[in-house]
């Protein structure tokens, strides 16, 4: 809206759609048994719209368009269809990190989602390779997907990204479960993984545009399918059993959401992200 209207305007209407989904949200909450509707909650959400689309309005141009970010952001981002999107992603893909339940780098459970049981008994031995194979596939559609993103510097920043996402990993685990449980995610399976998945994106972030994209959707579309077949692990469920997420709950619930409808919204985003000719070129 910022560049379609004026700032007064874009700034009224930013607060009108806040306050009113947060009156439907509220509205909604009537028909919750487990909920209970707030008029503060209204009205402070009301504010948080009315400060944050002010803070837009005056800044937004700077920050987005004319400063030191924006500048960053022209000069190694992909001129491209899409890119917003794209990084968008990379940021829900983080968020997915700081969930303690869920296997390194996997994503797309619909089987969690749904409580159906799971299709096989657990095995030891093949749980190791199952979880090398989600973590490899994991890793590869997540790297290929940020050096997509990237025209200038993309295999140090992606590889930035990727140890951030393993030091994200190693925090929730700290936070939530307690500092003992800050590496427990470190397995034999998840260490070949990683491994294996940092030598297939190295290898394939060589590869022209339209092939790092095949590569990426493929492995995206195999690591979902090995998170809906891959057994319970146990060990897990047995280190969940001494957590209790108490105010974490809500914010669990989010990071599982986001996490098994990822893989879901980055596959179509694959398929429709088109850079300008000039930087497909450059690969």
């Amino acid at each position: 809206m910022r560049r379609r209207l004026a700032p007064f305007s874009a700034w009224l209407v930013a607060v009108l759609l806040g306050a009113s989904l947060s009156f439907v949200m509220e509205l909604m909450q009537n028909y919750l048994p487990s909920r209970v509707p707030s008029n503060l909650d209204l009205a402070c959400n009301t504010a948080g719209a009315l400060l944050g689309g002010m803070i837009g309005a005056r800044w937004g141009a700077r920050a987005l368009d004319e400063g030191h970010l924006a500048r960053w952001r022209q000069r190694v981002m992909m001129r491209a269809y899409g890119v917003d999107v794209g990084v968008l992603l990379i940021g829900a893909w983080l968020i997915t990190q700081l969930s303690p339940e869920t296997l390194l780098f996997g994503s797309g459970n619909l089987r969690q989602m749904l409580d159906v049981p799971p299709v096989q008994p657990f095995l030891p031995e093949r749980f190791v390779n199952l979880e090398a194979a989600i973590a490899a596939a994991g890793l590869l559609a997540a790297g290929l997907m940020t050096t997509l993103l990237l025209r200038r510097n993309a295999r140090l920043l992606t590889g930035g990204l990727l140890v951030t996402a393993l030091l994200i990993k190693t925090l929730a685990h700290a936070l939530l479960m307690g500092p003992a449980a800050a590496v427990a995610w470190i397995t034999p399976g998840n260490s070949l993984g990683i491994a294996i998945g940092l030598a297939l994106w190295w290898s394939a972030s060589f590869m022209v545009f339209p092939l790092q994209r095949a590569v990426a959707a493929l492995a995206l579309l195999f690591a979902t399918v090995m998170v809906n077949v891959a057994p319970e692990n146990p060990y897990l469920l047995n280190t969940l059993h001494i957590w209790n997420p108490g105010q974490f709950l809500n914010f669990n619930g989010l990071t599982r959401l986001i996490c098994s409808l990822w893989p879901f919204l980055a596959l179509p985003w694959l398929m429709i992200y088109r850079p300008e000719r000039n930087d497909a070129l450059n690969y």
